[in-house]
């Protein structure tokens, strides 16, 4: 008889109070992982160093990195708004895996998966700073993913969108009429995602059961990429 998915298993997450770190946190601790938290919101330059150090030997880094997502138009954004989201979304990301792979690469063992947006994948108006950010995301997990292939480390991410999660999708903003108009005119599954069949998925490719994958995104999204 096999054994919980992730039993055993040391895993890393960040931003774990926002974006997909709540549920995440509660499904890899039901599949038998050792969670460690990280609240630490990653924007100092040597934050992310401290943080993989402080939680020790990893199995697992699960770069969750939340940040509101402007709405201004191209023509509009300012050099501000624009180092701001690449600070929160995209200067954590390298700092963090140069963090973690020396000890994944020595053991020959260990993934990093980053939970990204398929807003990267389909255009959208009004979001060309936070799409951005999230396409550097992706670029560098392919990139990464496959240099560090050859190591037995395995490096992935996932894509989502319309995904439940109180940092984009909150309560209040489901409850609106005209939302749900927008769910069923916009994405075929014709709902949300919830949170924890996102975040089941996350826990597979975290898992052993998924060492085939290498520098892959995986689209969450109730299909909307594809329309």
């Amino acid at each position: 008889m096999s054994g919980p998915l992730l039993g055993g298993k040391r895993i890393l997450v960040t931003h774990a109070d926002g974006f997909m770190g709540p549920t995440l946190c509660d499904v890899f601790r039901a599949h038998g992982a050792t969670v460690i938290e990280s609240v630490d919101p990653l924007r100092a330059p040597q934050a992310p160093a401290a943080v993989v150090a402080a939680a020790g030997e990893l199995d697992v880094l699960l770069v969750n990195l939340a940040h509101p997502a402007p709405s201004t138009a191209a023509k509009d954004v300012a050099d501000n708004e624009w180092r701001d989201t690449f600070a929160a979304l995209v200067d954590p990301l390298p700092r963090l895996v140069r963090a973690v792979l020396p000890q994944m690469i020595a053991r020959r063992a260990g993934k990093v998966l980053v939970m990204g947006s398929s807003s990267a994948l389909r255009g959208m108006k009004r979001t060309s700073t936070y799409s951005a950010a999230r396409g550097a995301q992706l670029a560098y997990v392919q990139a990464v993913g496959v240099e560090v292939a050859p190591h037995n480390v395995q490096v992935n991410a996932i894509a989502q969108n319309f995904v439940e999660n109180p940092t984009y999708f909150p309560p209040e903003v489901q409850a609106d009429p005209r939302f749900q108009e927008r769910l069923k005119r916009e994405v075929p599954l014709g709902r949300l995602v919830s949170a924890r069949e996102d975040a089941e998925f996350a826990a597979y490719l975290c898992s052993d059961a998924a060492n085939c994958f290498v520098g892959q995104v995986f689209p969450v999204c109730g299909g909307w990429v594809q329309r």
